[in-house]
Formats: C-alpha cells, sequence, structure tokens
C-alpha cells in the first residue's frame, strides 16, 4: 500500500550540533503558522519526542531500525503520521552513527533510506567557514545513497551564512540546497541537557525559548523551501500491522508523573487498540492505585530525583505491593523497576523484590541489546527474544537473573525479574520489536481480571 506523506529529517554531523535546537525552531515556525506537524524521533531516546511533544501540543514517536524490521519502521511512520500536513524526523547522533562504533545499522542514514526520506544536514558554523563544504563533501561520498538534500548552518552569523551559501550553490549544484541558518542563541539553547538527562519540566522557560527559536527561524530559515521539499517526497509502501483485538476489555494503570515519563507511546496505543482502557495514576502524589484496574505498567524515568517524596507516600507504596503481592501483572521498567525494590538512595520503596539502588556515577550497561528469556514468564515463552534498550547512571544490588541481554559485541549478562506475572529490570522494550509480547501481557491481566470478578 502507497502512502502520500510529505517529510524530511533533520540529521547532524555529529552529536552537539544543535539538530534537537533546528528542529525545535522548525516545529514551533511551522506549528505557529498553523500547520498540523507531525513530529518523530529516530533511536530509542525518550528525551527529545518529549520536547517534540511540548511544542506540538501533541504526540512524537519513535523511529527504530534496531528494534523494527522495514515493514513496521514504515509502518508506524504512515500510522503516526496520518492526518499531518508534514512530519519532521530528528536524526539521532551523527548522520551515519549506528550500532558499535563501526556499524550504520539503526543510523539515522539508514532510517532515512528505509522511509525515502529526505534529509537536511545540520552543521556547526562555529570556528570554520570554507572547511564547512568539505564536510558536505565527505558526507555525500561516504555513502552515494545518503538522502541528503539540503543543509543548515547553526551558529552561524548572517554574513558568513551569504557567502558559504553561495559557495554551496556553486559547488554542489541541485544536489545540495542550503535552506538557511540559525545564529548563536545561548540564551535558547537546548543541547546542554548532559546525555539527554533533562526533562521538558526541568528546562527554564522552555516555552519562550522555543518561540524566540521560532521567529528566528522564520527569519533565516527557508521554511517555504523546506515546505516544498516535503511535498515532494515519494509515496510510502508499507503493509498494515496486524493487531489483536479482544472483545473482553481490561484497565491498566500506568503511572505518568515528573518521576515516571519515560513511554513509548506506540505501546500504550497498542494495548488500548487491543482493548485496554489506560488509567494515568501519579506514585508521587496519588494516594493509591486506580479502582478496578487489572494491570500495572511502571515506565522509566528519574525516580532518583523525587526518591524522598516517592518513599513518604506510604499509602501508594502499599497499595502497588499489596496488589502484586495478589497477582496483579506488571511492567516495571529501568525506574518503575527501581521503585519496586527495596529502597532507592538509601530511601525505602515498595518493596516486592530484592535489592538497593545504587549511583554508580557513568553510564551502566549503556546501549543497545538483545533480550533472550531463560525461563517462561509472563511476556515470552523460554527461549524468545525482544530488541530491547538500556541507558541509566544508578544500578541495583538485584537486578534480576530470568533474561539474558547481549551486546553486539557479543557481551553478555543475565538481568530482568521475570515471573508468571511480572517484568521488571532495567532494559526498555517496544512491543513492535515482539507484538507477542503485548499480547501475552494482555492476556494475563485479563486473567487477573476474571479471577478477581470469579
Amino acid at each position: 500500500m502507497k502512502n502520500e506523506l510529505p517529510r524530511f529529517m533533520i540529521a547532524g554531523s555529529g552529536s552537539g550540533c544543535g539538530k534537537t535546537t533546528v528542529t525545535c525552531a522548525i516545529l514551533k515556525a511551522l506549528s505557529n503558522r498553523g500547520m498540523h506537524i507531525g513530529a518523530f524521533k529516530c533511536g530509542p531516546d525518550y528525551i527529545d519526542p518529549m520536547f517534540h511533544s511540548r511544542i506540538l501540543h501533541d504526540r512524537s514517536t519513535n523511529l527504530d531500525s534496531f528494534f523494527f524490521d522495514e515493514n513496521t519502521l514504515r509502518a508506524l511512520l504512515v500510522k503516526n503520521a496520518a492526518g499531518k500536513d508534514l512530519s519532521i524526523i530528528e536524526g539521532v547522533m551523527g548522520f551515519y552513527d549506528g550500532l558499535g562504533l563501526t556499524s550504520g545499522k539503526a543510523s539515522s542514514c539508514e532510517i532515512a533510506q528505509i522511509t525515502r526520506t529526505p534529509v537536511i544536514l545540520v552543521l556547526n558554523a562555529k570556528g570554520t567557514a570554507l572547511s564547512l563544504l568539505a564536510v558536505i563533501q565527505g558526507f555525500l561520498n561516504f555513502n552515494p545513497e545518503n538522502m541528503i538534500c539540503g543543509v543548515i548552518l547553526n551558529r552561524c552569523n548572517e554574513m558568513i551564512y551569504t557567502a558559504l551559501a553561495a559557495e554551496i550553490r556553486k559547488r554542489f549544484g541541485d544536489s545540495v540546497f542550503p535552506y538557511g541558518y540559525l545564529p548563536p542563541m545561548p540564551d535558547c539553547s537546548l543541547e546542554s541537557r548532559h546525555l539527554g538527562l533533562v526533562t521538558t519540566e526541568e528546562v527554564v522557560d522552555l516555552d519562550e525559548k522555543t518561540e524566540k527559536l521560532a521567529v528566528q527561524a522564520e527569519k533565516s530559515i527557508d521554511l517555504d523551501g523546506l515546505i516544498r521539499t516535503a511535498q515532494r517526497t515519494e509515496p510510502i509502501q508499507s503493509e498494515p500491522i496486524e493487531i489483536m483485538h479482544f472483545q473482553k476489555k481490561i484497565r491498566i494503570g500506568a503511572a505518568q508523573d515528573k518521576a515516571f515519563c519515560f513511554y513509548y507511546h506506540d505501546n500504550l496505543d497498542l494495548l488500548h487498540e487491543m482493548g485496554a482502557e489506560i488509567i494515568p495514576f501519579s506514585p508521587l502524589s496519588s494516594h493509591k492505585l486506580p479502582e478496578n484496574i487489572h494491570g500495572l505498567y511502571l515506565g522509566g524515568g528519574y525516580p532518583e530525583l523525587y526518591a524522598e517524596s516517592l518513599s513518604l507516600n506510604t499509602s501508594m507504596r502499599a497499595t502497588v505491593r499489596e496488589g502484586l503481592m495478589n497477582g496483579m501483572p506488571c511492567i516495571a521498567e529501568c525506574g518503575g523497576f527501581m521503585y519496586l525494590t527495596e529502597s532507592i538512595d538509601g530511601y525505602p520503596m515498595v518493596g516486592v523484590l530484592p535489592g538497593n539502588c545504587y549511583n554508580t556515577g557513568k553510564l551502566t550497561r549503556f546501549g543497545y541489546v538483545k533480550l533472550k528469556a531463560k525461563q517462561d514468564n509472563m511476556l515470552c515463552d523460554k527461549g524468545t527474544e525482544i530488541a530491547a534498550h538500556e541507558f541509566h547512571y544508578w544500578d541495583c544490588d538485584e537486578p534480576g537473573a530470568d533474561f539474558t541481554a547481549e551486546k553486539v559485541s557479543g557481551k553478555k549478562w543475565d538481568c530482568i525479574h521475570a515471573e508468571e506475572t511480572l517484568y521488571a529490570g532495567f532494559p526498555h522494550f517496544h512491543f513492535y520489536a515482539n507484538p507477542e509480547f503485548a499480547i501475552r501481557f494482555y492476556k494475563v491481566c485479563l486473567k487477573y481480571k476474571e479471577k478477581a470478578h470469579a
């Protein structure tokens, strides 16, 4: 099935070049024009989609070619871009950077190729001039199927841009078009988030910053040219993803507040499309779990930043403990897993799982992994695999041992507490990487509901 889908990608020459700032500037500027914009993020990152969503007052979703096969990736793009005037995909790291140090797998380039999306490359112009053209030439030559069609210069003043844009047109002709620049705007920086560890709620005056960026984008970025580029893209070919729909409904409580805010929207949407009602609640401020729920989803986030408040909410901790001890099915990823342990930084938590969580002071077991079940459990049978991702500075002295995680390098370790009604561990996973996990979770929740009403 072919789908018309105006789109382009904002990719970067490397991390820190300003692609998030440029992306947010363009999202806000086009939104201010009254356009209905779709937003996507390459890779497994939760933070940048939160910035997109804050600007657009609409969801932003992930496109990840390590998690998804090619049809699934294209189908999720089509599904989440439906009804939008155009869609903008923000890249990850440098354009060619992917799985490991020497692989382009799961890179922005691979996703652009799979989706046939034109790419606008963001270059940091600070401290350089003609050398930028050598960088452009290198990116073009490195992979002839690169999909690059234009550049935006970040941290560049008008005089330098005017000269470099003329030279870009002269040297590259129709193959690379200069779409404008952003000048240095230190008061609007979105790049000082230390590996993405600051959420939208923690950026001071975020709305004012993005409005300033949008005003500047109208002045110095060729927004009309970007729109024309998006409208010229070729249709996307994909087959719809089959979803199992259950006649019997369930209610799933999802922890959603400042401490627990890392969810793939497609995960919650899939459960909803299958027949689940998603009930948000706050382990920080709610006194107890929502009434009549049949499952629990504790996403990732930063419980360590709110450990004292979470600990002081003894009534919530007690109802979570009671629910899980009574067999309520639960998925708890990363921060959600930490909440179920005995303590975080010495503050008592729910305590249904052994172990104490502590700050390692560095990234711990960072990156993509394949998870393989060592025994039958709530989500899968022994030997089943799913793609996953870890990114955390904290660890637990009892991280679980019911799955094996393996990196592309071959490094392996045991992780996750997995039982008949529980998945709890540091790795994050996406249901569309293996939809059977969602089906199994739904069925276990349904069984719990029927048992409760028996």
